[in-house]
């Protein structure tokens, strides 16, 4: 008797050319549910439906198809337990030697606009993780197949062993479906629990899972292993990427380039330039043109832009990458590429170019993985409103002062804490980074501004704990700070401001970012 093959999938690519193997090489029969029988025939390929193999119809509009005992004895049997063997024979059932099955596309369907809740819950997969746990279980006697990725490997194991898939074969398999069923019940739990009212921002349960996308040469060190996956089935973030050109990408690479991609998402209204080097940015600007903002960004440091790494929030024109030509880069990212400025980046073959349309797509969490767990929190992403800001000096800001006081603020919510950044004509001038006292960092990006601090803003992610910070900076001729407040010495701050005769601004609000 004919080996039989149960075929049931949403995903049709690559499903013919399997089944004419498996019926014309492999001398299979062929069982398969509702769309899938019927593309099979149309094809000429021969099939019968379940409904009519079980002898039970397809019912309450194709929920359920396949919990059948004809299906899942013949799936579940053990071909080396005499009973098994038996009751299939008293049952009338078949062993099933394949089941090949993809699953309702949940996670497409959520990732529309609009989606209604009862349209997600419509493709939630039931008798498709059933038959492919069932055939999992069971795979010392039969192969189970959950992504059309595997078809041609499968067909080719097959050849090379005589029409038959080693047991190695079918372990592999069967690993690769329970990781499959795994992520997707892990992606209808995200989803539902993000649509329970119920539901903190952050859940009860937080799962990790991520598919292999690339291994890296190395961590962060040449000793440290290192490997890219891609969380979800569907390409998000940086998997949506095009590199352009360029050496193959480091582990080191995707976190300052993911770094750069929140510092430069701060400004989508104008023309803006990031250079960062091991995530701090040694260099941020604002210009008429994309052009202006990078020569501003690079002219801030460009002793540190070299080698570094370059966000533009805009796409590159022939003019910024004939700049972006002059010194060594490690990566660039931008939203699109012009033909001519590709040309002219070629001069520079080692340079990694990537365009990312959509530089917002931005992870609502933030996991760190600690020893025994897990630490979770929300992105900070929260939007700043210069309105809800308070003056607590006798003096002041103007209209321009305050706008060149949110540009320092936003950019010091991407540098390492503690952090200080001092701005002139919306260019940071001086990054005072990682600093295990403020005051330490005030002196450092003073000394970067050099004499270019007179007139400038100074933007500090956290509280002065002393006045001795506003001091400096007063010495330095800084004439505006913006920071949290908070600190029991805050009238300390103050005072010094009101006496130096400096504008301050409190957020009520904290960047430390560690």
């Amino acid at each position: 008797m004919a080996r039989l093959a149960l075929l049931s999938t949403s995903n049709k690519t690559g499903l013919i050319d399997l089944a004419r193997s498996l019926v014309e090489e492999f001398e299979f029969d062929i069982i398969s549910s509702g769309g899938t029988a019927t593309v099979l025939k149309e094809a000429g390929i021969p099939v019968t439906k379940v409904a009519e193999y079980t002898g039970s119809p397809e019912i309450l509009g194709g929920r359920v198809k396949t919990l059948h005992p004809r299906i899942h004895g013949g799936i579940l049997a053990r071909r080396d337990v005499p009973q098994d063997l038996t009751d299939l024979n008293e049952n009338q059932i078949r062993a099933i030697d394949l089941v090949v099955v993809n699953l309702y596309p949940f996670e497409e369907t959520i990732a529309k606009p609009g989606v209604t809740l009862t349209d997600a819950i419509e493709q939630i997969d039931i008798g498709g993780p059933a038959l492919l746990r069932a055939s999992a279980k069971n795979h010392a006697h039969l192969t189970v197949l959950c992504d059309p990725e595997q078809y041609n490997t499968y067909v080719a194991e097959m050849r090379q062993n005589g029409g038959e898939a080693s047991l190695k074969f079918r372990q592999r398999c069967a690993l690769e479906t329970f990781k499959h069923t795994a992520n997707y019940d892990r992606a209808i739990a995200t989803y539902l629990s993000s649509q329970s009212a119920e539901e903190s921002s952050l859940p009860e349960q937080f799962n990790l899972s991520g598919k292999e996308l690339q291994t890296l040469r190395y961590g962060e060190n040449p000793h440290q292993a290192a490997t890219w996956y891609q969380s979800g089935s569907i390409p998000t973030g940086w998997t949506t990427s095009t590199i352009l050109q360029g050496k193959e990408l480091s582990y080191n690479n995707l976190v300052d380039l993911e770094a750069a991609r929140r510092l430069i998402v701060e400004f989508p209204d104008t023309p803006a330039a990031a250079i960062l080097k091991h995530t701090n940015p040694c260099g941020t600007a604002l210009g008429k043109t994309i052009s202006e903002a990078y020569q501003k960004a690079f002219d801030t440091d460009s002793v540190s832009a070299f080698g570094g790494i370059v966000a533009l929030n805009r796409p590159i024109d022939a003019a910024t990458a004939t700049a972006l030509t002059q010194t060594f880069l490690e990566c660039i990212v931008a939203p699109g590429c012009e033909p001519e400025a590709e040309e002219i980046i070629k001069k520079k073959a080692k340079v990694r170019v990537l365009i990312l349309p959509d530089l917002t797509q931005g992870p609502p969490q933030t996991v760190k993985i600690i020893a025994g767990g897990l630490l979770v929190q929300e992105s900070d992403n929260i939007v700043e409103e210069t309105s809800k800001w308070r003056t607590v000096t006798e003096k002041q800001p103007t209209a321009t002062e305050l706008e060149e006081l949110l540009f320092a603020w936003k950019v010091a919510k991407h540098v390492k804490s503690n952090a200080i950044v001092v701005t002139r004509d919306r260019t940071t001038i001086g990054v005072g980074a990682g600093q295990m006292n403020r005051v330490g960092s005030v002196k450092l990006a003073l000394e970067q501004a050099a004499e270019k601090s007179k007139g400038a803003i100074l933007a500090s992610d956290g509280f002065f704990p002393f006045d001795d910070s506003v001091k400096t900076a007063a010495e330095a001729g800084i004439i505006a700070i913006v920071q949290p407040g908070g600190s029991m010495r805050d009238r300390d701050s103050i005072e010094a401001a009101n006496q130096l005769g400096i504008t301050m601004v409190f957020t009520d609000i904290r960047h430390f970012l560690h």
